[in-house]
C-alpha cells in the first residue's frame, strides 16, 4: 500500500511538473497576446491590497493550484477518453497558476 501510494505520488509529480513546464511555454505567447489586448486594464494597487494579495490570497491560490493539479492527475484519464484534456489543465492548473505567479501583486486580473 505505502508503495503504491508513492508511485502515485511520484507520477503526480511528474504530470505537474510537465504541466508546468508547458504551462510556461503558453504562457510567454499569453502575455503578449494580453499586453496587446488590455493596455488600458493595468492597475495601480495600493499598500493594503498588496499586503492582503501577499498574505492570503497567494497562499490560498497556491493551495487551489496544488489541489487543482492532484485532481488533474486523478481526472487525466478521464478527460483523455472524454477528448477535453486541455480543457481540464486550464481550468485546473493552468488559471489558479496563473493567477499564483503572474499576476501582479495585489492586481485584481
Amino acid at each position: 500500500m505505502r508503495r503504491l501510494l508513492q508511485s502515485f505520488t511520484l507520477i503526480a509529480a511528474m504530470l505537474v511538473t510537465l504541466m508546468s513546464a508547458q504551462f510556461a511555454a503558453a504562457s510567454d505567447l499569453e502575455d503578449l497576446k494580453q499586453r496587446n489586448n488590455n493596455q488600458s486594464s493595468m492597475e495601480d494597487p495600493n499598500f493594503l491590497a498588496m499586503t492582503g494579495d501577499l498574505l492570503i490570497a497567494r497562499p490560498l491560490l497556491l493551495a487551489t493550484t496544488i489541489l487543482g493539479g492532484v485532481v488533474f492527475v486523478v481526472s487525466s484519464p478521464f478527460s483523455a477518453a472524454g477528448g477535453n484534456m486541455n480543457e481540464a489543465a486550464e481550468t485546473l492548473v493552468k488559471s489558479p497558476a496563473r493567477a499564483t505567479f503572474q499576476r501582479c501583486l495585489g492586481c485584481s486580473r
